[in-house]
């Protein structure tokens, strides 16, 4: 937890709770349900909860930004980032059942109004929302082939609709096709720690 106040210093007492709440809801649940490695379950904070707010530090989503999750897994980066922005709708999506079962659940724990996860598989989902997140799913190509078809051309925003994708290691070759609609930004830009030496937000708009 002291991983999210050493960065985020205007968070409200409510946030705070919800936060704090997150570690003890994973644990509880991922002896249920292996939704994060076991041995990233006590680095929690640090490599799933830090790392989706990661986007929090790039983007500021405004009232009302309708954003969608793709491949959400346990809820990451959709959770951390709907206790953020309490004012802007997430929907998480991911074709496995017991995942978003954990997702449901843990929101509904931690009194998410604006959070919703879906079980189904992206292929098959067809609303659009400002903004597309995910950490990693897959190659960037082949997940702009996926996604495109539900990024809103309604800008709320300082920055352009589009996807904002977290993914670590030399992506030049993924990249190389779309340098004049992408940004990349280093995660170690906004936080220390050698996990986040070679991870990037990489917003395409």
């Amino acid at each position: 937890m002291n991983h999210i106040l050493k960065y985020f210093h205007d968070l409200n007492p409510r946030q705070i709770e919800q936060f704090e709440m997150l570690g003890v809801l994973y644990k509880e649940w991922n002896d249920q349900i292996n939704v994060i490695s076991r041995k990233d379950i006590d680095l929690l904070y640090e490599r799933h909860v830090l790392h989706s707010l990661a986007i929090a530090k790039y983007m500021k989503f405004k009232k009302g930004t309708t954003i969608l999750d793709v491949g959400t897994g346990g809820g990451f980066p959709g959770i951390p980032l709907a206790i953020m922005f309490p004012n802007s709708k997430f929907t998480l999506i991911d074709s496995i059942g017991k995942k978003i079962k954990v997702v449901n659940a843990v929101s509904k724990s931690l009194e998410l109004k604006n959070c919703q996860g879906i079980h189904i598989n992206a292929k098959l989902y067809h609303k659009k929302a400002d903004f597309i997140v995910s950490r990693a799913v897959t190659n960037f190509n082949d997940f702009l082939d996926l996604v495109q078809k539900n990024i809103s051309n309604k800008n709320k925003n300082d920055k352009p609709n589009g996807i904002i994708y977290l993914k670590g290691g030399d992506l030049s070759k993924e990249l190389f096709n779309h340098q004049d609609r992408i940004s990349n930004t280093m995660i170690n830009k906004y936080f220390e720690g050698e996990f986040f030496n070679e991870k990037q937000i990489i917003h395409y708009y």
